[in-house]
């Protein structure tokens, strides 16, 4: 069990803390170096610059580095396309109310009544019957309280 310290706690806080630091085999990655097995945007990067600079196979870079080579063409493809901002974690998950289009809103819209509203658990049984689409109701409310800030 590795001891805890700043660094680490603000690498898991970024989400970029190497779950494995001890696969890293990598001779420059060696306790007190400059490099941090514990660093994976670290890691990442200097697994794909020993595979274009020094010519190994990718599979060797990816093992070298404790990582599987999927991982290595994921990194790969998103230093290509950001740099290294590019190996930072993403987000997951959908970046909006990706269900509440359009048409969907206009069928909440028409059902709700001011003074009188409807509960979110009946507007999705509502949007479900119209439209076959399952909404949650916590998105409908949500919705509806973007909806009351404009």
């Amino acid at each position: 069990m590795t001891k805890t310290t700043p660094k680490l706690d603000r690498l898991r806080q970024a989400g970029v803390l190497n779950a494995q630091p001890g696969r890293v085999q990598a001779a420059w990655f060696q306790p007190g170096s400059f490099f941090d097995a514990n660093d994976l945007v670290q890691v990442k990067y200097e697994m794909l610059r020993h595979a274009r600079q020094d010519g190994v196979t990718k599979a060797e870079a990816a093992s070298l580095f404790g990582l599987s080579r999927p991982t290595f063409y994921q990194a790969e493809a998103a230093f290509e396309q950001g740099g290294v901002a590019g190996l930072l974690p993403q987000p997951r998950g959908p970046k909006s109310a990706h269900k509440l289009t359009a048409e969907v809103m206009g069928v909440i819209e028409s059902h709700h009544r001011p003074g009188a509203p409807m509960q979110a658990r009946e507007m999705a049984r509502v949007v479900f019957s119209q439209l076959g689409l399952k909404v949650h109701p916590r998105s409908i409310e949500r919705a509806m309280t973007r909806k009351k800030k404009r």
